[in-house]
């Protein structure tokens, strides 16, 4: 599977479209509108999505930003990482990893970083596996 394995960039967000569907394994109440609007204003903020491709089936996709805050300095944060059913344990998320890794030492970052859903114990795995630490919780508060 590995040498099928291509991987592409995105940095629009007409670019970024096609993968609403994968996107919503993860966000299943997300509308297309939605996912469209979100995307307008999150692309000029920094974020990208790159995409793998088993020959012209895209078989996952990964959001990231490239920001800096204080107590990391600049970093690429994991956002919307979601591989297709058919195409999990398989190495893909490994290689994913790595290709974000390159993407982040080629941009500066120090950090690489991701929240997860708490539930979700494969993904917890797989992350540990991969070299992340748990370090924190992400709390929100969701505003009406």
């Amino acid at each position: 599977m590995h040498s099928h394995i291509r991987f592409q960039k995105e940095t629009t967000v007409a670019g970024m479209l096609p993968y609403y569907s994968l996107i919503t394994m993860l966000t299943p109440a997300l509308t297309a509108d939605e996912y469209s609007r979100l995307l307008q204003q999150m692309v000029p903020h920094n974020y990208y999505q790159v995409a793998a491709y088993e020959g012209d089936t895209c078989v996952g996709v990964s959001g990231y930003w490239i920001g800096a805050k204080l107590y990391c300095g600049k970093y690429l944060e994991i956002d919307n990482f979601v591989v297709a059913e058919s195409h999990r344990s398989r190495g893909l998320g490994k290689l994913f990893i790595d290709w974000l890794e390159a993407e982040a030492r080629a941009n500066g970052c120090s950090t690489l970083m991701l929240d997860a859903y708490i539930e979700n114990f494969s993904a917890h795995r797989f992350y540990y596996r991969e070299g992340f630490i748990g370090r924190g919780f992400h709390y929100l508060k969701k505003l009406r």
